[in-house]
């Protein structure tokens, strides 16, 4: 299994890109929002990497955190979600926004990335709800792979690659609301729905917003 790559940017294509790492170039799969944040070729680069194998195939797919590979897993893990849509999905919403999509139920937003449907939406919300909590809680390692020496002369400088605040925050509060007593699935749903009015809360203003969503009516 590969895991990780890290070199030199050769080249950009419209859905892969090739990356050499020390004479060995990897073609690696990449959804328009990772290709986006990629520097130009001849940049150093580093993706996290999913094989896909298949009796007549070998694809990487590449992620710049941990938690977007898992979604991208799970999200292959559903009938009728395959490599591409799953792509499609991350692409359109990243990961942040594939996490609250499926705590929220809001298959609408799952179903605006290219080919797929609302049948196959409503489909991955359904069997992974119950999932969202354990993918959004790895959000708080803040694992982002590190560029490495691709094995030339030239030195590479490194590219910071952060993991977004949002993320963490949202570990945090629902690391929080479970220490409250909040089971998985509620703490997930009132973190997403809170992240979602608010996308650059911190921590502390998450746990109150989702608190104030728990708590009962009336």
């Amino acid at each position: 299994m590969i895991g990780r790559v890290a070199g030199r940017l050769e080249y950009k294509a419209s859905d892969h890109v090739l990356i050499d790492v020390k004479g060995v170039g990897y073609v690696v799969y990449v959804s328009d929002r990772v290709m986006a944040g990629l520097p130009a070729p001849g940049g150093a680069v580093a993706l996290y990497t999913d094989l896909l194998v298949r009796e007549d195939l070998l694809q990487l797919f590449g992620f710049t955190t941990l938690v977007e590979k898992e979604w991208h897993r799970l999200l292959m893990s559903v009938q009728g979600i395959g490599a591409k849509a799953s792509m499609a999905i991350l692409g359109a919403l990243g990961a942040d926004g594939v996490g609250r999509a499926i705590a929220l139920g809001d298959w609408a937003a799952v179903a605006t990335a290219k080919g797929v449907g609302p049948k196959t939406a409503k489909k991955a919300i359904l069997e992974l709800k119950d999932k969202a909590h354990s993918v959004m809680a790895m959000a708080g390692t803040g694992a982002s792979p590190t560029p490495a020496d691709a094995g030339s002369d030239d030195v590479l400088e490194p590219i910071e690659v952060a993991a977004p605040t949002s993320g963490a925050a949202q570990s945090e509060a629902l690391s929080a609301l479970g220490n409250l007593g909040y089971g998985p699935s509620e703490a997930t749903q009132a973190v997403a729905q809170a992240a979602g009015e608010d996308p650059e809360a911190d921590t502390a203003t998450l746990i109150r917003a989702a608190l104030k969503l728990l708590a009962p009516k009336g």
